[in-house]
């Protein structure tokens, strides 16, 4: 069976050099060219009944009539196609998801832009305007899902995502990010009611991908063993890569293929496979390209192209005491 993946290149244009821009997906087509075993898949825009299942009446008709220019301070802009490039990326991101619930494929990446997760139930920021992976997860609910997890290797805390499904026991929620860095959310401590169920852990720059193999098996892991999923969603974040301009994590693309490996077997193992990667945030074209690739393969199971040159050249932390704890605090030990 072919993994699906549906491309939403949108034409929106913000301002000389601004870092969420079509120029992010400018060595996409050769990458998608050289991959096996991959399908694209059709897109129609979201409906706004379908974005008001995560978006309040009042800001969705605030975006629709914003006059193009800035709407907060990230800085996020929008320009006239920018709503119509929205809902597309919502529908596109709704396309894979319903497949894989549906069962016409195992997996698939939705490769859209604008991102989605720091879109706030009742506000856009950060680049994003209407929270694709929450509309997606709320969609599979709608669809009979009972428990939809989703993980989120973005560089920054997905404030979105959280506030969407704060009070929301079918679905949960982890993040990995670089603390201290925008939004400013995502502490340890953040959700107090939602514990073992909403999981955050903010990271010191230049955690790499030692640190991210201990992640994913002391505190991913159980993670999911205990939500017991049948479904998992994942904000692929590549601005996670230690080479991004805006960030200072230190994953390479061989610290991606491995995560997102983890997390396709993770998938096999607790919800027959069903798994959607959907892109967030990334903002250097090679390592957006890198990292869909090693996404792809590690989807297939196949051996990750990692280029020499590609680790961090930073030395790894230290981050035992804030593993532990995270599995303290929402009981994973």
């Amino acid at each position: 069976m072919k993994t699906l993946y549906s491309l939403v290149r949108s034409p929106s244009h913000h301002y000389d050099g601004h870092p969420e821009s079509p120029d992010r997906f400018s060595l996409l087509d050769e990458t998608l060219a050289n991959l096996s075993g991959i399908k694209e898949l059709n897109a129609t825009p979201a409906t706004l009944d379908e974005i008001s299942r995560v978006h309040t009446p009042s800001m969705i008709q605030a975006l629709e009539m914003a006059s193009p220019g800035l709407i907060d301070h990230a800085p996020t802009y929008v320009t006239k196609t920018s709503f119509d490039d929205a809902l597309l990326a919502a529908g596109a991101t709704l396309a894979c998801s319903r497949a894989v619930w549906d069962g016409a494929a195992r997996s698939a990446f939705a490769l859209v832009r604008p991102p989605g997760h720091h879109a706030e139930p009742d506000k856009a920021m950060g680049f994003c305007l209407f929270n694709n992976i929450a509309i997606a997860a709320k969609d599979v609910l709608e669809s009979g899902a009972k428990r939809t997890l989703i993980i989120d290797y973005d560089a920054h805390h997905g404030n979105g995502t959280q506030a969407a499904f704060l009070n929301d026991e079918r679905v949960a929620y982890l993040s990995t990010h670089q603390g201290g860095i925008y939004p400013g959310t995502g502490r340890i401590d953040d959700a107090p009611h939602a514990r073992g169920r909403i999981v955050n852990l903010p990271l010191p720059g230049f955690s790499g991908d030692a640190v991210f193999r201990q992640i994913a098996k002391q505190i991913i892991a159980p993670f999911v063993q205990r939500f017991q999923p049948e479904i998992i969603l994942v904000s692929a974040g590549f601005d996670s890569h230690w080479s991004d301009p805006l960030t200072q994590l230190g994953l390479s693309t061989r610290g991606f293929f491995e995560l997102s490996r983890y997390l396709v077997e993770l998938a096999d193992e607790y919800c027959e496979g069903k798994i959607i990667f959907v892109l967030e945030g990334g903002y250097d074209a090679r390592n957006v390209a890198k990292g869909v690739e090693a996404v792809f393969l590690a989807i297939a199971n196949q051996k990750s192209t990692s280029e020499a040159g590609d680790e961090s050249p930073y030395p790894e932390q230290n981050i035992e005491e804030r593993i532990q704890a995270v599995r303290e605090l929402h009981k994973f030990s």
